[in-house]
């Protein structure tokens, strides 16, 4: 995981004022695309894109809802806010350039904590590649909320969308599923105990591989390349932010088609296995529901299985049917279930 520096709450934002904190928080961004003609400083940002396509997205973290600053560390908050919007971009097998950033920020986070909030932010736009070219900053009365704009490029015939599967298509998925769900039931557990006892320290012993998933994911860039790599063309693609179950029927919905899954197909990592049963919890419920693996769920035609069946990258899970609304998965016993979207909606689990 990042290391944290410990934010002493020292200088207090209203210190600086809003361009003050603005200047103070930017000064040191250098660009790195040449899509990016001019970034922070003025009243709007400068991009040029030729032959590409543009691909735009947006995604808000709310305090209480999305995160928990008691055991959110502000750089790995301000890592994920970021990486959580390349991984859309990345969904469109695209290629993000460029972000923007909003923050409403409460007057009991200090300048030092935003300091570390943007190291982290700044860290996966170095690594990914992306430049932070703009955004806003203003007051908040109900806790810390970020604003995240991505945008990236795509050739146009490269473009895939979630409305492109077909019937005999094979399902295919990146990476685990699971690990982000249980590293959160995990940090809820040790709040509650903490909550509790204050003076009791956290059991994290063995946890460190889905305490990572749910702190510090990583988007699928390398799937991405490994497409170009081996000149496979999804025919449709998600990332997996809600949990396999919702995000595979926005892919049948969007193309008008069924699916077939297999349980004992479903990547699942062992630690995931163990601490789900620890905590009396279904391995592959975990994995179907629990959302923010922010692995890259595909389809791709049957003629690329040759291409991708020796990769270590990713998993085939089943296949596209072509009856329209029909969603299944077979369990490991071989008896056929309706698969029923059961994962994270933003709304109505409030």
């Amino acid at each position: 995981m990042l290391e944290d520096k410990n934010p002493n709450p020292v200088n207090d934002i209203s210190t600086l004022g809003e361009f003050g904190l603005i200047n103070h928080l930017t000064e040191n961004i250098k660009l790195q695309n040449k899509s990016s003609k001019l970034g922070v400083g003025d009243d709007a940002a400068v991009l040029e894109f030729k032959s590409k396509q543009t691909l735009v997205t947006t995604d808000m973290l709310v305090e209480g809802v999305h995160f928990d600053l008691l055991y959110t560390p502000f750089k790995h908050l301000g890592y994920k806010a970021v990486v959580v919007n390349l991984s859309d971009i990345y969904a469109m097998n695209g290629t993000p350039t460029q972000i923007t950033v909003s923050l409403a920020v409460s007057n009991r986070i200090s300048v030092e904590a935003l300091e570390e909030l943007y190291e982290g932010m700044l860290l996966a736009c170095e690594i990914y590649g992306v430049d932070l070219i703009g955004g806003d900053t203003t007051s908040s009365l109900s806790g810390l909320i970020i604003s995240i704009t991505a945008i990236g490029e795509a050739d146009k015939k490269e473009v895939v969308t979630r409305k492109g599967a077909k019937e005999n298509d094979l399902i295919c998925v990146s990476g685990d599923l699971g690990g982000a769900f249980m590293g959160l039931q995990l940090l809820e557990r040790e709040k509650k105990v903490y909550n509790e006892a204050p003076t009791v320290q956290p059991d994290f012993d063995g946890h460190d591989y889905v305490l990572e998933r749910q702190l510090k994911p990583e988007p699928r860039k390398d799937v991405i390349d490994m497409f170009k790599e081996l000149g496979i063309q999804p025919t449709a693609m998600i990332d997996v932010s809600d949990g396999l179950s919702s995000d595979l029927t926005h892919i049948c919905k969007q193309s008008k088609v069924g699916c077939t899954i297999y349980e004992n197909k479903i990547p699942i990592d062992f630690t995931v296995v163990n601490l789900a049963a620890e905590m009396n919890l279904d391995p592959t419920v975990c994995a179907l529901n629990g959302g923010e693996d922010y692995e890259l769920l595909f389809t791709i035609a049957l003629d690329d299985y040759n291409k991708i069946k020796d990769s270590k990258r990713v998993a085939v899970i089943g296949h596209i049917t072509g009856v329209e609304g029909a969603y299944q998965i077979v369990d490991k016993a071989e008896v056929v279930h309706k698969l029923v979207a059961q994962g994270w909606d933003a709304i109505s689990k409030q």
